[in-house]
């Protein structure tokens, strides 16, 4: 009977050890829908249950003691690569938030939302049969560089300790923050079929798309708003190549793609 039983214990309790002693990066498939945090959440709690924890809460972070997060907020109606960092790779977060993004983006022209996004409501129409590509190419060259923008109200930037999306939810009057400097590496029109524009852009920290093609919009004498939005690209990890769809998120997968810090 005990051999049965140090059998089942046996590769659990090997797992759980194995699980956090992990230290690194690796990169997850996000899908539309939910948060960055929630998807977060979904992949501890799946870890968990494979390690063998019976009840698993992804939130109690000491009594597990898996030290877990990632390396920049996708929007909830965004899709692609999300960096996440395990053990002492949480340290290196920071340059995740910092290093090179690639995006690509679907716009619609005459149309404005207060979200900046297809989640919003529709707040302002205008015409753009005017706008032609080459107009669209000739504005982007002013989008590329160091340039100033200014973050969406509806962002995980916050104030006083709560965020802007979450205060303007319940109804609190929201200032938008200030110009700041971001960089655009490199910025290209791939598809023009009005209403719809296909941007392909890569950008550095802090950057916002949903900013971007609002700020497009203003400067074709139009307005529009992100319809569709997927991060390709962050750092070193790709779409097509690191990132882990739901299916791979076992920690057999997890130690195969494993970046070591």
């Amino acid at each position: 009977m005990s051999g049965r039983i140090s059998n089942t214990v046996g590769p659990i309790s090997s797992n759980l050890s194995k699980l956090q002693s992990l230290n690194g990066l690796f990169a997850i498939y996000k899908k539309q829908g939910p948060t960055s945090a929630d998807v977060l959440n979904a992949l501890k709690e799946a870890l968990l249950k494979e390690a063998g924890e019976k009840n698993p809460n992804p939130r109690k972070r000491k009594k597990q003691n898996m030290k877990m997060g990632h390396g920049g907020t996708l929007d909830s109606a965004a899709s692609g690569v999300l960096v996440v960092g395990v053990g002492n790779g949480t340290k290196k977060l920071s340059t995740m938030l910092t290093g090179s993004k690639r995006y690509v983006a679907v716009g619609q022209l005459g149309k404005a939302t207060d979200t900046l996004d297809a989640t919003g409501s529709v707040i302002l129409e205008k015409d753009f049969g005017h706008i032609t590509r080459l107009d669209m190419e000739e504005k982007l060259k002013s989008f590329t560089g160091d340039i100033m923008q200014v973050p969406p109200l509806y962002s995980a930037l916050k104030k006083d300790g709560q965020r802007l999306s979450v205060l303007l939810k319940k109804g609190h009057k929201v200032e938008a923050k200030p110009a700041r400097p971001v960089t655009v590496y490199k910025l290209t029109l791939q598809e023009f079929k009005p209403p719809l524009f296909t941007l392909d852009i890569e950008c550095g920290g802090g950057f916002y798309v949903r900013s971007l093609v609002d700020d497009l919009g203003k400067a074709l004498s139009s307005c529009a708003h992100v319809k569709e939005l997927i991060r390709t690209k962050q750092g070193q990890f790709t779409l097509e190549e690191h990132a882990l769809h739901e299916e791979q998120w076992t920690l057999e997968d997890i130690l195969r793609s494993l970046q070591p810090c």
